[in-house]
This record gives structure tokens, sequence and C-alpha cells, in this order.
């Protein structure tokens, strides 16, 4: 089957374009031809068989830049330019949506975010208009919606709040959603009466991760760390809701100045730095400034496999070197970082973040400490160090957690959920 995906930024490190490359490559294990249409095609070239950019469509340009200022952030008292605005390049992208699945035969469509959460307004106009136009079964993939937002996309103009109500999620009788947890199926069916089919976020556990190798060997060393240092991983970017405030709470706790807290992602999208600011506040009046070390720079921003820099390491690289791994977010959609850290065999301290870790993940049974808003009680304590300190343990942890992952967030599993979406979307009577 001839199957075009539309997002409008591919090849980045966000959650939408990682788990968007898993799909594609699951598709095409499947037998499919795969066809991509977006506004960016971030660190890769563009297939120009397959591959197609329209400007217009990323988030990135001018056109919805300034809607997004102008609908949310900086509206003006009238309205009508914005509307005007929206609708002519909704018109633009529609016409080259229609262009795209029309050269290419495409049978079936594969919305990635663009009509579930409205941070590009003319892209999911577009996408409605042609999705009624050309009649062709279409997926939408929602990673999140408006509501789970806040007040993030509640505009002062009453008919841009209806545009979004009506658009996003997209609500025609020839598309049909994809969700990736519990409580997205459940809002969905209860604010709109549609169904959906959970897909959780996956990996490929084909393939080798986590595993010291020629490569990463040395990165003890090029972090300045010692042989002997137990090494705690924080592998997320720094940003509030990831709670690695708890995590460095931890380190004072354990009272061991032989574990260290690695830190691997960057604070650029903490606004003003004001999050990563109190983290290292907090660092220094507790006195640990020795055991935590931010080292973003060291770890490459794109991607899980190894770079040829050799002072660039991958995120596989840090799993290799991780006794266990840190994970005290309070909110996440699903939580990338929690199956990558079951994929590398590692245990993982957690907190029971909302809506999604205990309904989604924490109920089929993996073996985690895990606390409730992020307290960190003294038997909670003790049974991180008996993970921590005993070998036995810990690798137990970790391989009957990557047991359980393996069945429940491989490629195996999407590709069972792909094959019943797909049979759901191309059966519809349209």
């Amino acid at each position: 089957m001839k199957i075009g995906i539309i997002i409008g930024r591919i090849g980045g490190v966000d959650g939408v374009a990682l788990e968007t490359e898993k799909w594609i490559e699951v598709l095409q294990r499947m037998g499919h031809e795969i066809f991509i249409i977006s506004g960016q095609f971030e660190g890769r070239k563009i297939d120009c068989q397959h591959e197609t950019r329209v400007q217009e469509m990323s988030f990135f340009s001018p056109e919805s830049y300034w809607e997004q200022k102008k609908a949310y952030f900086n509206p003006d008292y009238d309205e009508d330019e914005l509307l005007e605005h929206l609708l002519l390049y909704a018109k633009v992208i529609e016409h080259k949506i229609i262009e795209w699945a029309k050269k290419h035969s495409l049978q079936l469509l594969i919305s990635e975010n663009a009509s579930a959460l409205p941070s590009h307004i003319s892209m999911g106009l577009a996408i409605k208009k042609a999705v009624e136009k050309l009649q062709i079964p279409t997926i939408t993939h929602d990673h999140d919606f408006a509501w789970e937002r806040g007040n993030r996309y509640v505009s002062p103009h009453k008919k841009i709040n209806e545009i979004v109500k009506e658009t996003f999620p997209l609500q025609l009788p020839n598309s049909f959603h994809a969700v990736i947890n519990l409580q997205a199926h459940k809002t969905l069916k209860e604010k709109y009466n549609r169904d959906s089919i959970v897909v959780p976020n996956v990996m490929d556990f084909d393939k080798t991760f986590g595993e010291i190798t020629d490569h990463n060997k040395d990165l003890r060393k090029d972090l300045g760390l010692d042989d002997d240092d137990i090494l705690l991983f924080q592998i997320t970017r720094i940003v509030r809701r990831k709670g690695i405030e708890t995590a460095i709470r931890l380190i004072h706790l354990l009272n061991d100045p032989k574990i260290k807290l690695i830190i691997t992602g960057n604070y650029a999208d903490d606004a003003g730095s004001e999050y990563y600011m109190e983290l290292v506040e907090l660092i220094h009046e507790l006195k640990i400034s020795k055991q935590v070390h931010f080292a973003y720079h060291s770890f490459s921003n794109r991607g899980l496999a190894g770079s040829a820099n050799e002072k660039n390491y991958s995120l596989s690289d840090a799993y290799a070197h991780a006794r266990a791994c840190t994970y005290f977010s309070t909110y996440e959609g699903f939580g990338n970082a929690f199956v990558e850290a079951v994929l590398a065999k590692k245990p993982i301290f957690v907190n029971n973040y909302k809506p999604v870790y205990w309904p989604d993940i924490g109920s089929l049974g993996f073996k985690t400490v895990m606390l409730e808003d992020n307290k960190i009680t003294d038997s909670a304590l003790e049974e991180i160090k008996d993970i921590i300190y005993h070998d036995k343990r810990n690798k137990e942890i970790g391989e009957y957690n990557y047991q359980l992952g393996e069945k429940y967030f491989s490629y195996d599993t999407l590709e069972k959920k792909l094959t019943k979406l797909i049979d759901l979307a191309t059966k519809q009577n349209i």
C-alpha cells in the first residue's frame, strides 16, 4: 500500500518526530511504500522520490510563527486579518497536500499530531479540507491534545477557539484515531464521541542498545569521572516537569560521594533558564556540586545511535554506563525515557507521573522504585540502595523489565497495532 505521512517536522528529537520514524520503519517492514510531506526535514537529506518539503507547513515558517503569535501570545483586537491569513495559507497547504497525494496515488494518509495539537492552525485546517476532498482513509496519530496543555491553546478570539474545537482533533467519517495513552482514549470518547486505538511508544528490541563498546568505553574518563564511580543517569531535557530536583535530593540522601548524577539533556527549552538555575542553587545548597554533572555538551542532539565524533556520545552510550536511571517526571504523554531504560536493562527510579505511568506502564508489572508526588520515603531510599549496591538484584531487575518491555513496547507490538489501525481505517464505509 502507498501511505502518505503528513508532519510539521521530521528528523528532530521531539517525541512526535522520533515515534514517526519508528512508525515509518515498521510500516516499511510490513511492505508498505511510504511518502512524507513536511515543513522541515531536520538533519537529513531529502529523498526527492519519497519526501516532499512544503515550506508553509514548518512550525518555524513566517506564516506559522505569525499566526501563533496573533492567535495566542500577542493577539490584535481585530481578528479579521488573522482569519484571512489562516484561510489563505490553509488553502495553499491544502492544494499542495492534494497535489502530493494524487501524484503518488496514495491509498492511506497518516497525520502526525498535526490534526491533534493546534500548534499550526492553518496546517490543521488544510489537512481537514484535503482529507475531506480526497476521501482517502486517514489515521491521525494523536500524541497530545489542546486540552492537555492548560491555557496554552486558548485564544482571546472566539472564532479561533471555534476553529480549534472543530478542527483539532480531526472528526471526519474517513478518519480514525491512534492515541498514545489510556487517558487520551477516554477523554477523546467523552469530549467528541470518537473511538481510538491506544498505540504506546515503542523501541526496537532487536537492536543492540545500552552496551559498552569501543566507541563509548572512555565515556567516564571524558566526563572526568573515576572508574569506580557509581553513575545514575537522568536522560531527559532540563524542563520543570522532569522533576530533576528529586534526583538531586536523592543523591544528597544517599550520602555516598562515589555516587554521581549525570544529566544528559540541555536547558534549551527552559524559558529564561529559570528551572536550570533553581537546580544549580539546590546543588550548591546541598553541597553536592562534585556529584552532579550537567553533561549535555558530550551527548549528541539527534537520535539514539553512536556518533562518529568520539567526544560526542549517544543516548545508548549513556545507558551503557548507567547503574540505574532517575525518571521523576510529574507529567508525560507517555515516557520514552522509561522504555529506553527498559531496553538498556537498567533499573529505574520513577515518580508515578500523571496521567500515564500507572495505568499504561506501571500496572503491567514493571519492577521499579516508584515514588508518589516525588516524596522519597525511608523505605524507597532503602530499596534504591539495595538496587544500587547489589549486582545480582540490579541485573535481575534489568532482565525482568526487559522481557516485559519486549512483550508490550516492541516493534512487534507496534506492527500488530498498525495492522489493526490500517484494517479499520481502510474498511470504513466512506
